[in-house]
């Protein structure tokens, strides 16, 4: 990378449709001369916190193969990301990617693809989303538009030696993070001619996939097992006439907490009702009733 163009921050989101369902992801890089590069992609069956942390890889990933010294900020709307990369990170590795509870922790092979290329340099920070963000905004329509199987037009201006930092990087994503081969066209608006111009690159990943459909049954099983845990908690909350905020709803289903509030103030999800009741602050709050 040029040693006038350092990077300044990232932003980052994912996007699901189905959860598990068609995803897609997307990241901004922010230079210090006020460049801009995007990248994206895109995985046909997944989670929307899988595409989160895909994205926030992605952008790692990228820091790791600069020769940036300075620190950067990541910015993501998904807590389960910031706080997995701030807080619960650690004491996984020690219990042996194992919770409190001594369950297997979810999405652990990108956890520990994310823990391999996380850096000192980065200050994670989280960003509410669909809030008039520009970065946050502008992931979120890249994201979408791959989760949708739309390929949108990325900004990719004034990035120098991007070309190199693929080559030197083959586990660096260019449309996911799978072990197969994915492309997409990289177009370079730069004048400098030893940048590619609408060359297609095709990088293959050797980082192992888990993908729900192929799960083994031992994984499918504790996928079951977290699932039931997750609705006897719904069903506590909704008994005990709890409320809860956008954000651990969105927790609770596995969700970004943008879909919560863009679904409207009711709504049906699985065996509740969710009604939105008031707002507290910065908060909005929402109760579960059951449906049977």
């Amino acid at each position: 990378m040029s040693s006038t163009r350092k990077i300044e921050s990232f932003y980052t989101d994912g996007a699901c449709s189905g959860n598990p369902g068609a995803g897609g992801w997307g990241v901004l890089v922010y230079f210090t001369d006020g460049s801009v590069f995007e990248i994206g992609g895109a995985n046909e069956q997944t989670t929307n916190n899988r595409m989160e942390m895909q994205a926030a890889i992605a952008a790692l990933k990228i820091l790791a193969s600069s020769d940036q010294t300075e620190p950067v900020t990541l910015y993501s709307d998904s807590e389960y990301v910031i706080k997995g990369a701030t807080k619960w990170l650690k004491g996984w590795q020690r219990k042996g990617w194992k919770t409190a509870k001594g369950k297997p922790v979810l999405n652990q092979d990108l956890w520990q693809t994310l823990a391999k290329f996380n850096s000192s340099l980065v200050q994670w920070q989280h960003v509410r989303g669909h809030s008039g963000n520009e970065g946050n905004e502008r992931c979120d329509e890249i994201a979408r538009a791959y989760a949708s199987g739309i390929e949108p037009k990325l900004k990719q201006v004034n990035f120098l030696n991007m070309e190199e930092i693929f080559l030197k990087s083959p586990e660096l994503p260019v449309t996911g993070l799978s072990d197969l081969k994915s492309e997409q066209n990289i177009v370079y608006k730069d004048k400098q001619p030893k940048i590619l111009q609408s060359k297609t690159v095709m990088i293959e990943s050797t980082a192992p996939v888990i993908d729900e459909l192929s799960l083994s049954r031992e994984d499918r099983v504790n996928a079951l097992r977290n699932l039931i845990d997750t609705l006897r908690i719904a069903d506590e909350i909704a008994s005990k006439g709890y409320l809860i905020s956008s954000s651990e709803l969105a927790d609770l289903m596995d969700i970004n907490a943008s879909a919560v509030t863009s679904r409207g103030d009711h709504w049906p999800w699985r065996n509740w009702v969710v009604s939105r009741v008031r707002r507290e602050g910065n908060q909005i709050l929402w109760q579960l009733e059951r449906v049977d």
